[in-house]
């Protein structure tokens, strides 16, 4: 098949899952048409070891053009609600459920446009090839996208935001709102709903105090 038929990520794994294998790897990826639209491939990035792992929806432009996962303005909002929660940013792996950044042009800027089903789907492997590696005991899903990755598409964020919700496999799940939606919203209510986000970020520091406890 060519690559440029492909429907998934699947077909570009790497034989041996590790993270610098994956990263090579997915820098090639042609699994959905979204290369074709960004810069670059935006993969995940933090330690092997890592205590918690955040999942966003999708590069943005500054991660586009630098290659880095959240170093955009939601970036730099999810680090302060981190440091407000007790949480050690060093100790997170950061990554996004799609790893391309879609897009349509308004004058000279990009603006940032929402993955459908498909890309999601197409997108995956490399998700869960990144869980697969890392084994984390807690997973972050930040946004409707991430959410619905990896809890099912009838996951409805809003409706379990905040709950620690246990799988099967052993690991912790936590759905909040997305950084780049507080951005997005109103101005007077900002600082309101980052204190919100702070209050759901909060019981993952729980849950990792609990966890290094009954170590």
């Amino acid at each position: 098949m060519r690559q440029t038929l492909a429907t998934s990520a699947a077909q570009f794994l790497p034989d041996k899952l590790t993270l610098p294998a994956l990263r090579q790897a997915a820098s090639k990826c042609r699994g959905c048409p979204l290369w074709q639209r960004g810069t670059q491939t935006v993969f995940g990035e933090g330690p092997q070891d890592a205590d918690y792992v955040l999942i966003g929806e999708q590069p943005g432009d500054k991660e586009d053009r630098t290659g880095h996962p959240f170093v955009g303005p939601a970036g730099a909002l999810l680090d302060r609600a981190l440091a407000d929660a007790g949480l050690d940013r060093s100790r997170a792996y950061v990554t996004n459920a799609v790893k391309h950044f879609k897009w349509e042009p308004k004058g000279k800027l990009r603006i940032h446009s929402k993955p459908n089903r498909k890309e999601i789907v197409a997108c995956l492997p490399w998700l869960e090839a990144e869980i697969a590696v890392l084994q984390p005991a807690v997973i972050v899903c930040l946004g409707a996208t991430a959410a619905q990755s990896l809890l099912g598409n009838g996951f409805r964020v809003m409706q379990h935001r905040g709950e620690l919700i246990t799988q099967d496999d052993g690991r912790v799940y936590l759905a909040t709102v997305h950084p780049s939606s507080i951005l997005r919203g109103n101005p007077e209510t900002r600082h309101q709903e980052l204190q919100k986000f702070v209050a759901d970020l909060k019981q993952v520091a729980r849950v990792l105090r609990q966890q290094k406890r009954a170590a």
